[in-house]
């Protein structure tokens, strides 16, 4: 016999572990903030670990938390895509992508797929971790790298990665104008996990002391773009990812130097999908829109 912790407490760890906050998590699931907070305290007791980190501006994962975080939404993605599959009408396609390709190119799109696929259902898995199409229920995934990417996965090209850096507007031309790649000295660089920084200075510049640089360190690209449109300095970004922002002049590139990066984005599917004619569907209209 399967032994379960209470399936609120896991409800209320889940939505916590998304919003990394108690009060929105409770918004979520229609209870009280202090509700949320009773039901993770007993699952933390029943584990014998402690999941999160209780800060004053709202909580962080513990490593404990952040393994057991990922397994746990997928289970709960698992059962809702299961009870949605129920009716035949409801054509589901899950996309696996990172939080930041999903918040910087894909969401803002899937508004006017709905319009032109009615009948298709998009369930959004957005998370680093990399999705296995046997158990993870991934149709499509949405991945950086060089093919081939797996045996029976079939990779369709999306867009290079060219890389730009951007900040706000009122940066670029402020005290310390930046008008070359040579004046990011006098600005804090804001850097995501790919690193790209150092790569993009040397091809700009040449072997640079990049550790006199001032940086400032983020987990997702999508957040250290969020950095820039404040105003807190430069970000380097997938062009991609930042069109839309230097188009409504939250954003500039205030130089015209860029760089291509190896590793593209493609669109990734088994060769044999579950369900080849809505796969085909939604792989012609991501490429369609790159």
């Amino acid at each position: 016999m399967r032994k379960f912790p209470p399936l609120n407490s896991l409800k209320a760890f889940e939505a916590s572990g998304r919003h990394l906050n108690f009060r929105l998590a409770a918004e979520e699931l229609g209870v009280t903030q202090g509700a949320v907070a009773q039901q993770v305290r007993a699952l933390e007791e029943l584990l014998k670990i402690k999941l999160f980190e209780r800060r004053a501006r709202g909580l962080s994962l513990t490593d404990e938390g952040r393994k057991y975080l990922p397994p746990i939404r997928r289970a709960f993605d698992m059962m809702a895509e299961a009870t949605g599959n129920l009716s035949p009408q409801d054509a589901v396609v899950t996309i696996s992508s990172t939080p930041s390709f999903a918040t910087r190119w894909l969401v803002p799109k899937l508004g006017e797929f709905a319009q032109d696929h009615p009948d298709i259902r998009v369930r959004l898995d957005a998370s680093n971790a990399l999705a296995n199409f046997q158990t993870d229920g991934v149709d499509i995934a949405i991945r950086q790298g060089k093919p081939p990417f797996g045996p029976g996965l079939v990779a369709e090209p999306l867009f290079a990665a060219e890389l730009v850096a951007v900040c706000h507007p009122d940066l670029a031309t402020g005290p310390n104008p930046i008008r070359s790649p040579k004046d990011l000295f006098n600005h804090v660089l804001l850097e995501d996990t790919h690193g790209q920084w150092p790569l993009f200075l040397e091809a700009a510049l040449g072997e640079l002391p990049v550790s006199d640089m001032k940086t400032m360190a983020f987990s997702q690209t999508s957040l250290a773009i969020d950095a820039a449109i404040a105003g807190q300095g430069v970000a380097l970004a997938n062009r991609e990812f930042v069109e839309g922002d230097l188009q409504a002049n939250l954003l500039c590139q205030p130089f015209a130097f860029s760089t291509k990066t190896s590793e593209g984005y493609y669109v990734v599917a088994p060769r044999e999908p579950r369900n080849p004619m809505i796969v085909a569907t939604v792989r012609e209209w991501l490429t369609d829109q790159a």
